[in-house]
């Protein structure tokens, strides 16, 4: 009875496990699994963060711009490298997405890659292991990404409108991530991005003179904080392409200063700068900062849990669309 009891005791417990595995491969996603190019490509990572690391050692501005696009990619379409397609009317050319840059470093990848394993490794993964990497750069951890994504065949500027904009109110934000499977956690963590990279003046000046008609600043920004910005964005003198920090004093640096600049009302778009003002996304900033009474989150560990259910919104699998031989372009 004893070897029979041990017998069904094992079941039980490979049933378990199993359901476990099969649990984690439907949280990661529609068929992304990590490890997806163990043999059809195992160079495939090290090939990405290389280039990415070449790359961003040259540039360092380049790591948050990278994980701008995947960001503007995933929320178009799902994650399926359709911002790297060039032409007439695609994603790249709607207004939201003029500022990207970085698109060289997913070329430089896509063609090692192609010299190695012809055919296998679609944009879409090594967009999405690109962000991963040029953040890691900055950081002490890692997290690991699912692969297996495949490359769309639409590419659209008219269907970029649903991205979050730079005075979308909490609400709207909710929303919009809401309708890609992100909850409030998820909404203040990647905007959490935030901390390294910077924004042009013209997404945030009207916060600076004239806000809502009133001949003043916007009362949310810290009064001697406002008149740095003035400086850095001045007034009808064609400084709209100027650039500033989103998190100032710590643009290079991916940490939680971005949330105390938050807390400080030194937040430089409206949309964050909101983050703080509603209680259903000012407790979870609180945390991050650590405050007293509220229970502690650690930002790095949760933004890598958060990026990877971004990166798995809207993924093509199995049959579903290709694996491009460039980039820039549909087969």
């Amino acid at each position: 009875m004893e070897g029979v009891f041990n017998n069904k005791k094992f079941i039980l417990v490979f049933v378990f496990m199993l359901g476990l595995c099969i649990g984690i491969t439907t949280v990661h996603g529609q068929g992304t699994r990590v490890g997806f190019y163990s043999r059809t490509c195992p160079r495939a990572e090290s090939i990405v963060r290389s280039t990415v690391r070449s790359h961003v050692n040259s540039d360092p501005t380049l790591a948050a711009k990278i994980l701008r696009m995947h960001f503007h990619d995933c929320f178009v379409q799902g994650c399926d490298g359709s911002i790297l397609v060039s032409g007439p009317a695609t994603e790249k050319t709607a207004f939201a997405n003029l500022g990207l840059r970085g698109y060289e470093i997913i070329d430089d990848a896509k063609t090692q890659l192609e010299a190695a394993c012809p055919g296998v490794v679609s944009c879409a993964d090594i967009l999405a292991l690109a962000a991963r990497d040029s953040v890691v750069l900055f950081l002490n951890i890692n997290w690991q990404v699912p692969t297996g994504r495949r490359d769309g065949r639409v590419s659209q500027a008219s269907d970029v409108s649903n991205l979050p904009a730079p005075s979308d109110s909490v609400d709207v934000q909710k929303q919009k991530f809401a309708a890609k499977g992100l909850n409030t956690q998820d909404l203040v963590t990647l905007v959490g991005g935030h901390t390294i990279g910077t924004t042009q003046c013209q997404f945030f000046s009207n916060r600076l003179f004239n806000f809502n008609g009133t001949a003043a600043a916007d009362p949310a920004i810290d009064p001697s904080f406002v008149s740095n910005l003035q400086a850095l964005c001045p007034q009808n003198t064609g400084a709209a392409a100027n650039r500033v920090a989103l998190d100032t004093g710590s643009q290079f640096k991916f940490d939680s200063s971005y949330f105390s600049n938050l807390r400080n009302r030194r937040g430089i778009l409206q949309s964050d700068q909101a983050l703080w003002s509603d209680p259903s996304t000012k407790s979870f900033v609180q945390r991050y900062l650590g405050l007293r009474g509220f229970l502690g989150l650690t930002f790095n560990v949760e933004f890598g849990k958060s990026m990877v259910k971004m990166s798995n919104i809207g993924v093509k699998t199995g049959t579903d669309g290709e694996i491009r031989k460039i980039c820039s372009a549909f087969n």
